[in-house]
Parts: C-alpha cells; structure tokens; sequence
C-alpha cells in the first residue's frame, strides 16, 4: 500500500497552498464561539467542493459541520476534528485557523484514496472549542450521536514552540452560572426589609475557597461576580457570578459539582434568598489519551523528519471539548510546533506564529502525518482492534491514573 502513501502525500502537496490561503483568510477574520460563519461556510464549502456532502448546520450549532464520503467497500469510519473559533479580544491565539485547514486537508486527502482503501472519511466542524456562547461543541456532537459509529478520531493542535507533543491529559470542565434573588430596600432606612443576593453569592465565593482545603490537587474552582447590584444605598436583589468547576476526572467531577451545588443552596437557605446554579455551555470532559494510537502518530510523524521529545503523557489544567470524544472513540490530538522558539498559548506571539510560515507548513506536516495514520488503521484490523482495547482500558481507568 505504499502508492495509497505516495499518492496521499501527492495531494497534499498539491493542494496545500489552497488551504494555506483558507488558513490565513480564517487568522484575517477571528470569530467566537457561535459566530464563526466565516470561517464554517469557507471550510465547508471546500470540503463540498472536494466531494463531501456536507450537513450545515450541525448538532444544535449554527456554524458546526459534518462532512462525509463513504466508500463502496468496507472499512473503519475516520473522522477528522476541525476547529476554527478565536479567542475573545485576542484573535488566532491558539491557531485554531491552521486546525482546522490541516484537519480539512487530511480529510480530503485520505478521501482521494478511501475508495481503494475501503470505509468512509468524515471531517466534523466542532465551533467554540475556547467557550462561550452555546461553545464546547464536541459536546453536543457527541450526545447527538454524531460518533455513535465512528471507529477512530484524529487531529492536531498547533504546538507553542519548536517541538512535537503527543495527546495528553487535561481536566474536565463544566462551566456555570449561579444566580440569586432577594428583596431590595434602603440599605440605610429599611435594611430589615430586604434580603440580599449579594450576600448569598459572596457566601458562595468564600465557602468555594473553604472547600479547596479538602479537594484533591486536580481539582480547580475559579469565578467571578458579574452583577452585584446597582448602589451602595439599596440592598441587592439579584446577583450573579460565573465559576468554572475543574478535575482530572469524570467521578471527581461530579462529586466536586455535588458539593459546589450544595453551597449555593445553604447560602440560599442562610440568607432567604432564592439561588439558581446551572451549566451555562455544554460540559467539557477530560482528556483519555490512548497510548498505541498516539505511538502509530508517533511512527508517521518520524517519517516525516520530526521527533517527540517528551514522552510523558503531561496533564494540563486547562479543558478542551476533544476529551468529551475522547470519552467514547480512540482519539488522537498531538501537538506540532509552530514556533522556533517557545512561546506562550492565547498571547500575541501566538496569532503571529498562526500566520507564520513555520505555521502554514504545519498544516500539510500535519494533515500527511493523520492522512498515514489513518491508513495504519483501516489496513490493519488487529492493529485497529488494539487501539480499540486500550481505549477501553484506559477510559475505564481514568480515575487510577
């Protein structure tokens, strides 16, 4: 099957500069979570004019996509994960604008032999990895049934530096909105006629502080006040604040969301007030990497000149919405660099380094090295059976490990 390669590599090469071109067209125009129509429309539109049919919208997301090609002959399904949303006030922070033109490109390049190689190939336009407003895509994808028969997902995220990263860990999000309401009246005149929501919500931050002294080192609670009244003279009767609620698994998460629901509602019960606690965007799991995909990467990746240096799987105590896949199908997002030096994620030195040249050449590098990955696992079924078991294993062991 060396030719599928040759003739793999034969189209990247090709038609890199087209995606290149989409690449930096995205990086001119930022867009955020459920405003990316730019970005969607132009992705998509390719991938149809390459000879997907192509569902837009979707799973609930007005810039979300799924692209697919199926083959007469059978085979694995292999989807690909394209994101393409901004940071807020930053733009291309994270080089979501090469995400999603090298996970397009891989797509339409392992279509240009999915027909020989038997299966069907699937390029899913998952908005709003960074948040935000209906953000956290995948997640939706997911409960939708979009993976429901998918066999393998795969994509690459740039790297903030030189080097090349294969898939780690990260912690699990759910995003929150917590609400209270009291009785406003003059703060000096009638204080005994009021109740304050600020009051509840303040008893909230300071007992989510207390909380910390028993949690385990995973685990992240942060927020902030967004509404807190109106003036100094009248007691507050609304308040509001956000809080993200984070841990390295699905178990500890659910504890930490048990407990944190139980001090809204004793503030509500010390103060009067009536409280409100809810996600405000879909959940973000954590991340299972699952080694023997990652070593396949690993190998493709080294034929094409480039190495992994670091091989400890590193868990980031940051969230992405690839984990709620990674929850249900094998997947693989490594890292490739696009800095020659390191520089930081969601920062200036960023969006320069996601119109770079080093960072347009990390969409054919990446879309070649998926492209041979994929073919790994649609020509061999043992080795496609193994991955599959160890994602089991280690989406079963994820709180030991």
């Amino acid at each position: 099957m060396s030719n599928v390669r040759e003739r793999i590599v034969s189209y990247v090469d090709r038609h890199k500069a087209e995606w290149e071109e989409i690449a930096l067209a995205i990086h001119a125009k930022p867009e955020v979570s459920n405003y990316e129509f730019f970005a969607s429309e132009t992705l998509s539109n390719k991938l149809k004019e390459n000879g997907f049919e192509v569902e837009l919208p979707a799973a609930g997301h007005r810039t979300g996509f799924a692209a697919s090609y199926k083959s007469q002959k059978p085979g694995p399904v292999i989807c690909f994960l394209a994101e393409y949303d901004a940071l807020v006030g930053l733009g291309h922070g994270c080089g979501h604008n090469l995400f999603g033109a090298s996970s397009c490109l891989a797509g339409s390049a392992l279509k240009s032999v999915i027909d020989e190689l038997g299966g069907e190939v699937r390029v899913y336009g998952t908005p709003g990895e960074e948040g935000g407003e209906n953000g956290s895509a995948k997640g939706s994808f997911v409960r939708e049934g979009y993976f429901k028969d998918v066999d393998f997902a795969l994509c690459v995220h740039p790297g903030t530096g030189p080097d090349c990263d294969l898939t780690g860990k990260t912690l699990g999000c759910v995003p929150i909105d917590v609400e209270f309401w009291g009785v406003s009246s003059h703060a000096a005149a009638q204080p005994e006629k009021g109740i304050n929501a600020l009051d509840a919500l303040i008893m909230v931050y300071n007992a989510s502080n207390a909380l910390r002294q028993q949690l385990t080192d995973d685990v992240r609670i942060h927020g902030i006040i967004t509404n807190g009244g109106k003036a100094p003279n009248s007691i507050p009767d609304y308040a509001a604040a956000k809080f993200y609620l984070r841990a390295a698994s699905k178990d500890t998460l659910d504890e930490v969301y048990e407990k944190f629901e139980n001090i809204v509602k004793g503030a509500a019960l010390q103060t009067g007030a009536k409280g409100r606690m809810a996600p405000y965007q879909n959940r973000v799991e954590n991340q299972v990497p699952t080694p023997s995909f990652d070593a396949v990467f690993e190998k493709n990746l080294n034929l094409f000149g480039r190495e992994v240096k670091n091989h400890d799987i590193v868990r980031s105590m940051g969230s992405s919405d690839v984990g709620n896949v990674m929850q249900v199908v094998p997947t693989i997002q490594p890292m490739i660099g696009i800095s020659p030096v390191p520089i930081k994620g969601h920062s200036e030195d960023m969006v320069r380094a996601s119109c770079s040249r080093m960072g347009l050449d990390e969409i054919a590098l990446a879309a070649k090295v998926l492209c041979y990955t994929a073919a790994d696992v649609i020509e061999d079924p043992a080795l496609a059976r193994k991955i599959k078991e160890d994602h089991a294993y280690q989406v079963a062991h994820q709180k030991e490990n």
